[in-house]
This record gives structure tokens, sequence and C-alpha cells, in this order.
């Protein structure tokens, strides 16, 4: 039987972990876990959400940007979040959510 979700994984480019990192670690605070050694040759990251859930970017080669997979975050004051994001030249944009 299912426990529940483990970790996701989304593909990246090569070579683009010093980005993910300055992303997922820096900006947004998550932990960066180390892969097992016979994965980490493949290259990407991996990171631990504050429930210990993980997020797992994955290097795909070639790199094909997906159209519609993402990721969606919880988060508290999404306001403070936002312009945090802004502040750091992300585009932040308003859209429908699953509570509207």
């Amino acid at each position: 039987m299912l426990l529940g979700l483990d970790h996701v994984q989304i593909a990246m480019p090569l070579g683009e972990e010093t980005k993910a990192r300055a992303f997922y670690a820096d900006l947004l605070g998550l932990s960066e876990i180390a892969k097992p050694p016979i994965l980490a040759a493949r290259g990407g990251v991996w990171f631990s959400l504050p429930d210990g859930r993980g997020l797992h970017l994955g290097v795909e080669e070639p790199f094909v940007r997906a159209k519609k997979a993402h990721l969606a975050f919880g988060a508290a004051n999404l306001d403070i979040l936002a312009g945090h994001l802004s502040s750091a030249g992300v585009p932040v944009f308003v859209d429908v959510c699953r509570d509207a």
C-alpha cells in the first residue's frame, strides 16, 4: 500500500546545478541532500523540502522544457515570498489556484 509521496523529479539541462542551487537552496531555502555516489556522476541535484519530501532535479539531454509540468509549493506569507522572489529578479505571476 502507498504511504505517501516520497519525492518528485523534474528535468534540468546539463551543467545547470549552480543555477538550481542558487534558486532552490539560496533563494527558497531548501536543503541540498547528497545524491548516492552512483547517481551523482549523472549530474543533477537533490533537495529536501521542510516536510522531508524530496525534490530531485535530474539531467536530461537533450533537455526539452515541459509545457505543463510544474511544481506547486505550499507557502505561508505568499505576499512576502512573492516580494522576496521579485527583489531577486524572479518573475512572479498570479495564476488560478485549486482553492479559488
